[in-house]
């Protein structure tokens, strides 16, 4: 019989992290470990990587409905957790690392064994002029050719001048810069900035103007000298026919795949399905979880045969992160099978 248990984890940024939205200090998020009654040392964890301010599931009977699903948890349905993708995301994780022998090799493949790599973008968060130009030195240093920049989070003049000086320094046959607004344009300036950026040999912008503005975005993506790449536009849309007809409206270059945010692994293979046959393409990204999510998004991302540069995070964003195999070495991410995974003493809930 199965059996399963939560816990709350806060994860604390190095450095503040800057966006559109907010300047992020640390991050709330949940793990849940699954068993079998007959062998109780051997367990599946994953985790349930809510996003406050943008999860579709950032509701306050969050937990209580974490708490629903493990104390039911020998009866899982994945359709009782359709409303809430980060659960979903979680369970998905910890039932697949169980049934693998709970080794956290939720997907097994070749990059799991260590065997090959999966190439990654850098990302520079927002800030002083002097701040980025020295985090760009860093990951170009480090060797990276894909770079992603967060912008929106200060005065756009400024974030110009900052992106046209790092080009300057940087040609687009050394650096490719990709660009995430997280809705801070709007339709009225979108046009005029994007206008202004393509200037700069921008590969493509992430959700230029904010989500659920189908009309206005379908023009800027028809208009837009730059790839248009949906993210948050994918959040709280779970079937397949309400992604179709998303898609089949705007029309973007790319979509962004965040598994705790748009369904889970089976939502985001649904969104990859529909994409396909609409001829747009994809990449998949983290969403600030801790190493027990990047693990099992980067396992499931190496099965894909993805050749692009993937927007996975390599850990280092955090002072208190899981200790894992995972390592970052240049510009990819690959796994040390001979490593340990050093998971600590967790206070787990167990639901009644």
């Amino acid at each position: 019989m199965l059996r399963a248990a939560y816990c709350r984890y806060n994860l604390k940024f190095r450095e503040p992290a800057i966006t559109s939205r907010s300047t992020m200090l640390d991050k709330l998020t949940y793990f849940v470990k699954i068993w079998d009654t007959e062998y109780p040392e051997i367990y599946g964890i994953g985790e349930c990587a809510l996003f406050r301010g943008l999860s579709c599931d950032d509701r306050p009977d969050y937990e209580d409905k974490l708490a629903c699903v493990c104390r039911n948890i020998s009866r899982y349905n994945p359709d009782e957790t359709s409303d809430y993708p980060s659960i979903t995301f979680g369970v998905e994780t910890a039932l697949y690392d169980l049934s693998n022998g709970g080794r956290r090799i939720p997907f097994p493949s070749p990059w799991a064994k260590g065997e090959t790599s999966i190439p990654i973008n850098g990302l520079v968060w927002m800030g002083t002029a002097d701040k980025m130009r020295e985090r760009v030195s860093e990951k170009i240093a480090q060797g990276f050719h894909c770079l992603k920049f967060k912008v929106g989070g200060i005065d756009f003049d400024d974030e110009f001048k900052i992106l046209q000086s790092i080009r300057h320094h940087h040609p687009a046959e050394e650096l490719e810069i990709r660009l995430d607004a997280n809705g801070a344009f709007t339709p009225q300036n979108a046009m005029e900035r994007l206008e202004r950026l393509c200037s700069l040999n921008i590969h493509s912008i992430e959700q230029p103007i904010r989500a659920r503005q189908w009309t206005a975005m379908k023009e800027i993506c028809r208009l837009s000298p730059i790839d248009i790449a949906l993210d948050e536009e994918l959040i709280g849309i779970s079937s397949t026919k309400e992604m179709a007809e998303m898609l089949s409206a705007i029309s973007p270059a790319y979509i962004i795949l965040k598994p705790a945010l748009c369904g889970g692994f089976s939502g985001a293979a649904n969104w990859i399905e529909t994409a396909s046959k609409l001829g747009i393409k994809w990449w998949v990204t983290s969403a600030l979880e801790s190493n027990i999510g990047l693990n099992a998004i980067a396992q499931w991302t190496s099965r894909l045969c993805t050749v692009i540069p993937q927007g996975l995070g390599t850990g280092a964003l955090y002072t208190n992160n899981i200790e894992s195999p995972i390592r970052q070495i240049g510009q990819v991410v690959t796994y040390n099978p001979e490593a340990e995974w050093l998971i600590p003493d967790l206070p787990w809930i167990y639901p009644g």
